[in-house]
């Protein structure tokens, strides 16, 4: 077994598979994830030059149609039944509760869209998802894509640099799972703290950006140069 199928976290619910063959599976859900980055790309494009954004469930629901199309029942559309995450001590909440739950986490962060960093909001977005877990299938797919347009249009621009962040939680999700169970940790005693998760993002979001640096011709001082 490769490091990153152990290191997974799998939702299980009751849905039929309209791919069985894994290797056709694996080649769906590659090319809806360019897909749904693309997607997520030109909504977070369009929301700055329309210097206006609001994060609502319909964007949600979108990225998460382009990412299962032609993979799942459900594309786009909330679970409409319990699930489990394999390897998580995390239980989702009950479906029905769903819907209000995303709008909650809409409401968050359009009410504090001033007064907190780009780095908060998109973290607290990555794990608010992951712990409501709307879908049958695709929540960490979903979760990434979501948290990374609120980031971008947050900040004003479209982030340059590979590997993306989304590509480095994809690359190691050890780091990735652990800010996630801090964070729910915290929730459990009544606290919304994703300190963590927050750390973490903005590391990666160094690493893209040195990338791009050093892409465009520039040069890393080495660890003991003097900075000016």
């Amino acid at each position: 077994m490769s490091n990153e199928a152990s290191e997974r976290r799998d939702s299980r619910a009751l849905e039929p598979r309209l791919i069985t063959d894994p290797l056709k599976r694996a080649e769906a859900e590659a090319a809806n994830g360019l897909r749904q980055f693309d997607a997520g790309k030109d909504a977070a494009q369009e929301a700055i030059d329309r210097h206006a954004f609001k994060l609502r469930p319909s964007l949600i629901l979108s990225l998460h149609r382009e990412a299962l199309a032609g993979i799942s029942l459900f594309a786009g559309n909330f679970r409409p039944s319990a699930v489990e995450i394999s390897k998580s001590k995390h239980e989702p909440p009950p479906a029905h509760l769903v819907p209000a739950l995303v709008e909650e986490l809409c409401d968050y962060v359009n009410d504090n869209w001033e007064t907190e960093t780009p780095l908060h909001l998109s973290a607290f977005v990555m794990w608010r998802l992951n712990w409501i877990h709307p879908f049958a299938d695709g929540n960490g797919r979903t979760s990434r894509i979501v948290s990374y347009v609120v980031l971008m249009v947050r900040s004003g621009f479209i982030l340059p640099g590979t590997p993306t962040i989304p590509d480095q939680i994809v690359s190691d999700r050890r780091g990735y799972f652990d800010a996630l169970d801090k964070a729910d940790d915290a929730w459990k005693d009544g606290r919304v703290d994703v300190t963590a998760m927050e750390e973490l993002l903005g590391g990666m979001l160094a690493r893209q950006l040195a990338a791009f640096y050093e892409s465009a011709g520039g040069k890393m001082p080495s660890i003991g140069d003097e900075l000016v």
